[in-house]
């Protein structure tokens, strides 16, 4: 794990980012979902070491609120603009003009907004786990605030299983995780929508025992150039680890149609 590079974001956060390879290799920018990381969701899995085997450039950031990358306590924060601004910010210092973009789950939402932005710098698109509808509107937030207000016992599956995944990553702060549910739920933010979409090849990519696969499958099928596949025996907190998604990912990447 090299140690982190940082960028300045449009709105004066440090971003932390890093890269392995050559730069005279086709990059692909990777980015992590909710309470993970760079380290978490691409390193330990094996995604790095198996894109740079393929023969690509790897670039990826923590994303604002997580990792490296400074922790603002301050829902305005977080808007899904502004995550999107990030990965604008970071192509930009890297003064990459073309790359292809792999995201999961909250990276994946925000790489749905990037693909329709920068539609002439994103050659290829996966996007594992998505939609959710509103990023993060599964979690409770009532029970998440008392849990980190006073230790109240959380109840809801879901959100259980959101902050077991909080603390099992090193260095998260839960109090700007939750600051950003908050300011993905008040920025408006809302599942993608097939009539305002991006215009490259897009494979999505979600786990068989995920609760959102049905939505995932049927943006895939709205899509005119979506491709899905099913990430066998896994649910959304997992799924980032499969071998499947990985092989998978990586042939759709070097494809030419």
């Amino acid at each position: 794990m090299p140690e982190p590079q940082y960028v300045m974001s449009g709105d004066g956060f440090r971003i932390a980012t890093y890269s392995w390879g050559e730069e005279s290799d086709p990059t692909v920018l990777v980015v992590h979902g909710f309470a993970s990381s760079t380290r978490d969701n691409w390193v330990d899995t094996g995604w790095v070491r198996d894109l740079q085997r393929a023969g690509y450039r790897v670039l990826a950031l923590d994303q604002r609120g997580h990792g490296a990358s400074e922790k603002p306590h301050d829902r305005r924060d977080y808007a899904l603009s502004a995550f999107v601004g990030d990965v604008e910010s970071v192509l930009d210092t890297y003064l990459v003009d073309t790359a292809c973009y792999v995201g999961y789950s909250l990276g994946a939402r925000v790489g749905w907004e990037v693909a329709k932005d920068l539609s002439d710098r994103l050659a290829r698109v996966v996007l594992g786990g998505v939609p959710d509808g509103v990023p993060l509107n599964r979690l409770d937030l009532e029970q998440a605030r008392a849990f980190v207000g006073f230790g109240a016992p959380v109840t809801d599956p879901v959100t259980q299983n959101y902050v077991r995944l909080i603390e099992r990553v090193g260095g998260n702060d839960m109090r700007a995780l939750l600051e950003i549910a908050e300011g993905m739920r008040a920025s408006g933010a809302a599942d993608p929508d097939p009539a305002s979409s991006p215009t490259q090849p897009v494979l999505f990519a979600t786990g068989t025992q995920d609760a959102i696969i049905e939505g995932s499958r049927a943006l895939a099928a709205a899509y005119p150039r979506g491709r899905f596949v099913e990430i066998p025996d896994r649910h959304h907190f997992n799924a980032p680890g499969s071998r499947v998604f990985r092989q998978t990912a990586i042939t759709f990447l070097g494809a030419a149609d």
